[in-house]
């Protein structure tokens, strides 16, 4: 991740909670959004409004793998593999 450029926030799942990476985030001035493991004995901070955000996001993917052609990439170019995800994400968002 050291090439792509800091950002405000880092939404994650529990797969990314580690303490290496909450201090080299905190280094890049990155705030981790990512909810503690069970087995955490001393539990981070947080921000639970912006973790329901990255579900919702999620969710969206999920639709969005649902439509066969996004799921196995028929189209070979990436305008139109782009055009074909805005237009099934346009439909879902139409239909709910």
């Amino acid at each position: 991740m050291e090439p792509l450029p800091a950002s405000k926030q880092l939404l994650g799942d529990k797969a990314y909670d580690s303490d290496d990476l909450r201090t080299w985030l905190k280094g890049r001035k990155t705030e981790p959004i990512i909810p503690n493991k069970k087995n955490r004995t001393h539990p981070h901070p947080l921000t639970t409004r912006r973790y329901r955000q990255r579900n919702t996001i999620e969710r969206m993917f999920c639709c969005l793998k649902d439509a066969r052609r996004i799921a196995t990439r028929y189209d070979k170019s990436a305008k139109t593999f782009l055009n074909a995800i805005c237009l099934i994400a346009l439909s879902y968002w139409w239909l709910n």
